[in-house]
């Protein structure tokens, strides 16, 4: 059975975040910015609750954390340091909670409609990684229609380094890029606005605690280090793209645009949905954060 929140909007079917998920976010409404966490139709403001003391025993460090602009500090915190924030929010905003701490507790909370979500944290590189057999075929195709995938797809990890200085929030307007393009009957290359822009709806997965140069994770380990999900829109300029990826791949033609989602949903959240796969299939899809209205935000985007 689902454990109910006092915040009523958390316990409808359709909700996108129930207490199960309770992800996390940057916002403003006034002044600067703000790590919140989604509870039905509000956020609850974490900075707020780490000044009245609403995160009880948790160790000083983790209210300072909590109270930064970013993620990135409680990120490095750890993965235990991630789990004893959520079980601490899940007490609070839990239906059988104290009525002292709710009344204090609701003194935080703030209608979603009201902020301005912002990128989640500050992203100092990230590996765009070609993950998806269908999908390396398809675009493979575009490009290479005889020979789609390459001989080391199927054995070694394919990915680049993608532009950190241009991923934007979801809802940020994108310029169309340009750049040279060379039709195939054209002898020269042109420069000019893109024509075949294009938009791929991936997972985005932010690495919290890091590791010392030189020293590799077990991928039996993995998981420690896996903050939480997103959505992301990989913009491509396919033109641009076919023209200039050879031989070190994309550049322009990626660079000036990537898209994320402002929830970053944890990964204990995900283990849990894994639970519920196993014991109610019916229930998993009301309870996946990015099954219906989320995914159209997605395509909206185009």
């Amino acid at each position: 059975m689902a454990v109910k929140s006092w915040v009523v909007s958390a316990n409808s079917p359709e909700c996108d975040f129930p207490l199960e998920n309770l992800p996390f976010g940057v916002f403003r409404q006034t002044g600067g910015a703000r790590i919140g966490i989604a509870i039905g139709d509000q956020v609850l403001d974490l900075c707020g609750c780490a000044h009245q003391g609403l995160l009880g025993t948790l160790p000083a460090e983790v209210a300072v954390a909590c109270s930064s602009d970013s993620l990135n500090a409680l990120m490095a915190l750890g993965r235990s340091t991630w789990s004893s924030v959520r079980r601490q929010v899940t007490t609070l905003l839990a239906s059988d909670s104290d009525a002292s701490v709710r009344e204090r507790t609701k003194q935080h909370l703030i209608p979603m409609r009201e902020v301005r979500m912002q990128v989640p944290a500050q992203i100092g590189d990230y590996t765009d990684f070609y993950a998806s057999l269908h999908h390396a075929t398809r675009v493979g195709k575009l490009f290479r229609p005889d020979n789609p995938l390459l001989p080391n797809y199927k054995h070694v990890p394919i990915g680049y380094h993608g532009r950190a200085s241009s991923i934007v929030v979801s809802g940020t307007g994108v310029r169309r890029p340009s750049g040279q393009t060379k039709p195939a009957n054209s002898a020269e290359p042109t420069f000019g606005a893109s024509r075949s822009l294009d938009y791929e709806l991936e997972m985005g997965i932010f690495i919290g605690s890091g590791n010392p140069l030189g020293e590799p994770i077990p991928i039996s380990a993995a998981e420690e280090y896996i903050f939480g999900m997103c959505l992301v829109d990989d913009w491509s300029a396919r033109d641009i793209q076919s023209w200039e990826y050879q031989p070190l791949g994309p550049f322009l033609a990626k660079s000036f645009a990537t898209t994320i989602s402002p929830w970053v949903v944890t990964l204990g959240h995900w283990n849990r949905i894994g639970s519920l796969w196993q014991s109610d299939r019916r229930r998993i899809r009301r309870r996946c954060p990015i099954s219906r209205r989320p995914i159209r935000r997605a395509r909206a985007l185009r």
